[in-house]
Formats: C-alpha cells, sequence, structure tokens
C-alpha cells in the first residue's frame, strides 16, 4: 500500500518544509509499528524546489486475520471468504487511513511549532495512490474530490493488461492537485474518503466513528453534495450511527447560516423536539409484534431464523422466559456483527448459556433446527427467489415443526404510503418480491394445510383502511391430536 505527498517551493519557503508539517525529517526513513502490519514514512526527493514524501503501508495478512478471530473490534471484510490472500496489503483502504491518522496525526490536525504559519497556509500538493479500490468508479472518485477543489486525474486499472476485453477492475490511479488546500485538509480529506471508496472497514464500526467523522470533515462535509454517501460509506451503513451523523451535520450547516453556536442550535432543536413525540420505528413495532406472538404461545426455546446483525436475538435475551434462543442465518458477516452486537465474548456464563448463533441455510433440512417451541422468519422470505419458496417450507414446518412459527415480511400495497420510495420499486434492492395482503395470505393458508398448522394473520404497524399495515404477520400453530372438528371452525372463523 503505497501513497505520495509532494509539494514545491522556493528560496524564501522551501520545499522541505514538508518535513516540519509532518514531523518527520527528510533524511531519515522512518518506521512505525501498527497492529496490522508496518507504516515506513521516506523521501524519495527532498530539494529546495521540491520535496516528496512516501508513505509504505506493509500489511501482514496472517496478523490482520489473528486481529478479526480475536476479542475486540477487528475484523477485515474482505477475509471473510479469502483470509489470508485478498488485496488489503496492495490497495489503499482504511488500514491506510488508519495510518495516516497515526503516522502523522500533528499534520492531520495542522499542528506545527516550527512552522505554525507554513501549517495554516495552502500549499502547491500532489496526491498520488497507485492502487485505489473505487467501488462506483473513476466517476464517483471525481464526486467525492472535486468539491473539494482538487484537479482530478483518475484512471481505471485493467482487469488484465493482456486481455483489454475484460473490461476494467474496481480500481483506479490518483492523482490529486491543488494550490489552495493546507497539508491537514488533504489528508484529512484522505483519512474520510479512502474507506468511503473502498466501501469497508477493516474493523467494527463502534459509535466513537461519528467523532471522528465529524472532526476529520470540520469545514468541508456539511456542505459536500455526496455527504449523505460519505456519511453512509464511513459509517459502514449502520443506519443508527448514520442518522446521528446526519443530524449533528445539519445543526453544523444551521449553526454557520445563523453565524451562532451549534449548542444554541441544538438547544432549540431539542426543545423543540420534546414537544413532539417521535414515532416508534416500524422494525421495533415489528419485534414487539413478534414478542407478543411469542408470549401468548408461551414459547420458551426459540429459533431465529435468518437472524441477521442480532436485533431480535438481543431483545428475547432481555427476557428471562426465553431460556433458549438459536440464531441462524447464511451470512457469517451477519452473525460475527451479531456477536459483536451482542457482546458475546463478555457475556456472563449463565446469559451466554441461552444463546446459541450459527451458520445455515434455511433452503436445507437442517436437525439442529428440531425440537424448538418457536420459529421466527422476521423479514426473511422475500429475500428469497420464489422458486427457492418450497425448498424453506419443508425445511422449517416439514422438517424442523416447531409448534409456532412466525412470519413477518413487506405489505407491498402500503408502499404508496412511502414519499420517498418510487412507484413500482421494492423497499429493499434485495427483495426478489413483496406481496400483497391477499397474496400472503393464500400462500400462509396453502403452507399451513400442507403441513397441518392452523395460521391467523395480525397487522404490524398502522393498519391503513385502505391499503392495510405496512408488514403483515401470519402466525402459524401446529395442529394437535386433541383438537376437535369443532374446535377448528372455531379457530378457522
Amino acid at each position: 500500500m503505497f501513497l505520495t505527498v509532494t509539494t514545491t517551493g522556493t528560496p524564501e519557503h522551501p520545499a522541505t518544509d514538508l518535513g516540519f508539517l509532518l514531523h518527520k525529517h527528510p533524511g531519515k526513513a522512518q518506521a512505525f509499528s501498527t497492529s496490522f502490519g508496518t507504516a515506513h514514512v521516506l523521501y524519495p526527493e527532498a530539494e529546495e524546489q521540491r520535496c516528496t514524501a512516501a508513505l509504505l503501508l506493509e500489511v501482514d495478512p496472517v496478523a490482520l486475520v489473528r486481529r478479526g478471530k480475536g476479542k475486540g473490534r477487528g475484523g477485515a471484510p474482505d477475509a471473510a471468504l479469502a483470509q489470508y490472500v485478498n488485496d488489503r496489503p496492495y490497495a489503499a483502504s482504511s488500514l491506510l487511513a488508519v495510518a495516516l491518522s497515526n503516522v502523522f496525526s500533528s499534520a492531520m490536525r495542522g499542528v506545527c511549532k516550527a512552522r505554525p504559519e507554513r501549517a495554516a497556509r495552502p500549499l502547491p500538493l500532489r496526491v498520488e495512490i497507485p492502487a485505489l479500490p473505487a467501488r462506483g468508479g473513476p466517476d464517483l472518485v471525481r464526486r467525492l474530490f472535486e468539491p473539494l477543489g482538487w484537479a482530478v486525474a483518475v484512471e481505471a486499472v485493467p482487469l488484465d493488461t493482456e486481455f483489454p476485453e475484460w473490461g476494467d477492475s474496481r480500481y483506479v490511479r490518483l492523482v490529486l492537485e491543488s494550490e489552495a488546500r493546507t497539508l491537514s485538509d488533504a489528508l484529512r480529506h484522505l483519512y474520510v474518503l479512502l474507506p468511503v471508496l473502498d466501501d469497508a472497514k477493516h474493523y467494527w464500526v463502534a459509535p466513537d466513528e461519528v467523532d471522528k467523522l465529524l472532526r476529520a470533515g470540520e469545514g468541508w462535509l456539511p456542505g459536500h453534495p455526496e455527504q449523505k454517501l460519505i456519511t453512509s460509506r464511513y459509517l459502514s451503513r449502520r443506519w443508527s450511527l448514520t442518522r446521528e451523523a446526519m443530524d449533528r451535520l445539519e445543526l453544523i450547516r444551521l449553526a454557520e447560516t445563523d453565524d451562532s453556536q451549534v449548542e444554541e442550535i441544538d438547544n432549540a432543536v431539542e426543545a423543540e423536539a420534546e414537544q413532539e413525540a417521535k414515532p416508534t420505528p416500524l422494525a421495533v413495532q415489528r419485534r414487539e409484534a413478534i414478542l407478543t406472538a411469542l408470549r401468548d404461545h408461551a414459547a420458551a426455546r426459540v429459533l431465529d431464523l435468518g437472524c441477521g446483525e442480532g436485533h431480535l436475538v438481543r431483545e428475547l435475551l432481555k427476557e428471562p422466559r426465553f431460556t433458549e434462543i438459536v440464531g441462524v442465518d447464511v451470512s457469517v458477516r451477519a452473525l460475527t456483527i451479531a456477536s459483536r452486537r451482542l457482546k458475546l465474548d463478555r457475556m456472563g456464563e449463565r446469559q451466554a448459556a441461552r444463546v446459541t448463533l450459527f451458520q445455515g441455510s434455511l433452503a436445507y433440512t437442517d436437525k439442529r433446527l428440531k425440537g424448538y417451541d418457536a420459529a421466527v422468519l422476521s423479514e426473511v422470505i422475500e429475500h428469497l427467489d420464489l422458486p427457492r419458496l418450497p425448498a424453506l417450507e419443508y425445511a422449517v414446518f416439514g422438517a424442523a415443526r416447531p409448534r409456532t412459527v412466525v412470519v413477518t415480511t413487506p405489505n407491498v400495497e402500503y408502499n404508496v404510503r412511502w414519499e420517498t420510495l418510487p412507484a413500482g420499486h421494492v423497499r429493499h434492492r434485495d427483495h426478489r418480491f413483496e406481496w400483497t395482503r391477499e397474496e400472503f395470505r393464500t400462500w400462509a393458508r396453502a403452507v399451513a394445510e400442507r403441513h397441518g398448522y392452523d395460521v391467523e394473520f395480525r397487522p404490524v404497524g398502522p393498519d391503513d383502511p385502505e391499503v392495510g399495515p405496512p408488514t403483515q404477520l401470519a402466525l402459524f400453530t401446529l395442529d394437535t391430536p386433541t383438537d376437535t372438528a369443532t374446535e377448528k371452525e372455531a379457530k378457522a372463523a
């Protein structure tokens, strides 16, 4: 991983002042240890007229994997399928951003006791990155850097120079030039935008990342036209953190507009917010509806099938009545996030004994799923292609056969009430379908009939008189031999 910063100078202000600004002597090659390798700082050229500082980051793939497997916040996203052979040692990413912050921390803050006037003054700067992953291509690179005053030269790297017909890879060569940026500006731009372009981070994104983003984005992020994309990607698309960051950026923008302090604006907004209660998020209403259904049927041992990042598992753990909770998902990364979210490595022994997470596919029968009181499929079925639903149906209702099954899925009729959702679009790009109420009920009744279950339907969220609720819930209960025909007729009614 390699990056260079070049500046030019005059006899009055020699280019070698770059050494003072970076706090690294041009006459020395220095090395700094990191948790994932070694960062080297050297100067390929150091003359009065022109000076170049280079940061070479040697990544130890083994150390990176070990850090990801241990306790704490580590975990390289690209290492999930190829732990020891991936692009992390070669392509600029969050690893390089963290190295920039660690090695050039004073320069990033604009602190230089030896040359304070130079630190505050714009410099002629040229930044070169030979290998940069850019999910979005050269166009996104320009959209991110050009509004910040950089002249951008970006070239897509072909997959193979011997076979140009294969097209371009997701990597680019990048050169940035500016006469109007301070060194501090340049480093802060890179610190934020390198992981944004890579769209991944090698460590767990915790709430303190919001503060890091706002510090590094001070003076340029509130007014950036791609602010929402930058914020979302930098925070690894964690919705709660993204919303917090966007709210705080809006406060900063309002304060600048009114020429006042952020605290004054924040107090005003807080007072106004107290007068108007915030609506309960649909996801919270959905989890409460599921918990109510499980309580109604006295479920103690519960399967969360397609548990994702563990939101429902966390709610189940709060209630002692749920004595055994199993989260199952096909995604290893989702399970890793769930484990961190639940803090399994720090959980008490008795609490930890109640929860298990394991990888599994609902397209296949699995002996581990048998014998449970209840199973939950919350916002799962719409992520499967329709031809694969029969396999899921048999794996859950035919093979596992829990006494109670709770299934939730979006109600497509309600989509017209979402003002921000374009007509004809599903709610999430990964949804293979979204059913009307009648389509969902037809499917659920057929499943219940084939496998000996009764089924009832409950609304989740506001039940609109025209289009129904935003989420629909089907509650399946296993028919028992003691049910008489009269009882069955009563249930059906």
